[in-house]
């Protein structure tokens, strides 16, 4: 997807994500949250079988790609919507590498086609930032922001 904001469009999913079960929550705060590759301004979603893969993660070869998650804590009375993001650098990838990395099937559902909490690291040199974002949960953004909602329970204060 070329042309759209990445760190909009994931904050809008986030969201969506959330109030899509919100009512069946009742009181109980609803956690959203969507994740997205980004290179050259491009974002790059789930494959959709195991050639789309393949070009997305040829494309990601040799280069460092921007992981963008956007998240959503929606309760009856507020609602919070943030994001993070992370600079993963893949090494250059062989033919070889890529192969075997799609015959795993771990591409499957992955953002960027990748898992980096699996296999995927392999293809990984480098992160700058939140790993926990690149698997898919901005975990230090979540704390964060139940720090400033909830302080006395998540918060020093």
């Amino acid at each position: 997807m070329q042309g759209v904001d990445a760190v909009e469009l994931a904050r809008k999913h986030a969201r969506e994500k959330a109030r899509s079960v919100a009512d069946e929550a009742g009181d109980r705060p609803v956690l959203g949250v969507d994740t997205d590759v980004v290179l050259d301004g491009r974002i790059y979603g789930k494959p959709q079988n195991a050639t789309d893969a393949e070009v997305m993660l040829e494309e990601l070869s040799g280069r460092t790609h921007l992981v963008v998650s956007g998240l959503a804590l929606i309760t009856p009375g507020w609602e919070v919507v943030e994001h993070e993001s992370t600079r993963v650098a893949f090494r250059k990838l062989t033919p070889r590498d890529l192969a075997t990395y799609i015959s795993t099937g771990e591409w499957e559902g992955r953002a960027g086609a990748y898992a980096i909490q699996g296999r995927g690291a392999a293809l990984v040199r480098r992160i700058e930032g939140d790993y926990l974002n690149v698997v898919g949960l901005p975990a230090a953004l979540l704390v964060r922001v139940l720090a400033d909602r909830f302080a006395g329970v998540y918060g020093f204060g």
